[in-house]
């Protein structure tokens, strides 16, 4: 039997990470691993299909319960990838992305060591980042600043991920993470021989 593919994708916010989730998993047959927030939706997210919107005390439940792969605090707002999510999809030998932030890598990079692959997505530059998030026009400004200082602090993990694919050119940067996926497909502990 081959083993599943988890697919790591980190980057700060506003690097472009969650359009190129989107088209990997248009052209790919990876499967979305939906993760829990306590934040409330964007425009045009559903619950289920974006995130498992829940309230504070349901999440809380969930981490005492040991109920977490991974979890984190990030702008006020908790997200983490449910254990049975990713046990559920790897008994149906789906190959799975987890679309989360740094702090959450580095929980399941202790949890999973090299049975998962990192990347991390960096923008063109920090002006090009800071131009992005302004243009989405859904926060106040010191949340904008909160963002922004917490992306200088995240640029500093880039190093420890497998993969780093800088998203200047969206066709470009999605052509990097097909060739890692074509890549980690071909190991052989992720292949069957029988």
């Amino acid at each position: 039997m081959s083993q599943s593919l988890i697919l790591v994708v980190s980057a700060p916010s506003g690097a472009g990470k969650t359009t190129l989730c989107r088209r990997l998993l248009e052209e790919t047959e990876l499967v979305f691993s939906v993760s829990h927030t306590t934040r409330p939706p964007r425009p045009g997210e559903v619950h289920g299909q974006d995130y498992y919107f829940v309230d504070r005390k349901t999440f809380e439940d969930l981490i005492a319960r040991g109920g977490f792969l991974e979890w984190a605090e990030v702008h006020g707002h908790l997200y983490g990838t449910s254990k049975a999510e990713i046990e559920r999809l790897q008994a149906q030998g789906r190959d799975i992305l987890l679309d989360i932030d740094v702090q959450g890598a580095s929980q399941v990079r202790s949890r999973l060591g090299s049975e998962a692959v990192f990347v991390f997505i960096l923008p063109p530059s920090l002006e090009e980042l800071e131009r992005r998030l302004r243009a989405r026009g859904t926060e106040k400004e010191e949340v904008l600043q909160r963002r922004l200082t917490r992306a200088r602090e995240e640029l500093a993990f880039a190093p420890w991920f497998d993969y780093v694919v800088v998203n200047d050119r969206l066709e470009e940067a999605l052509e990097d993470l097909l060739a890692i996926i074509r890549a980690e497909r071909k190991r052989p502990f992720r292949r069957s021989y029988a």
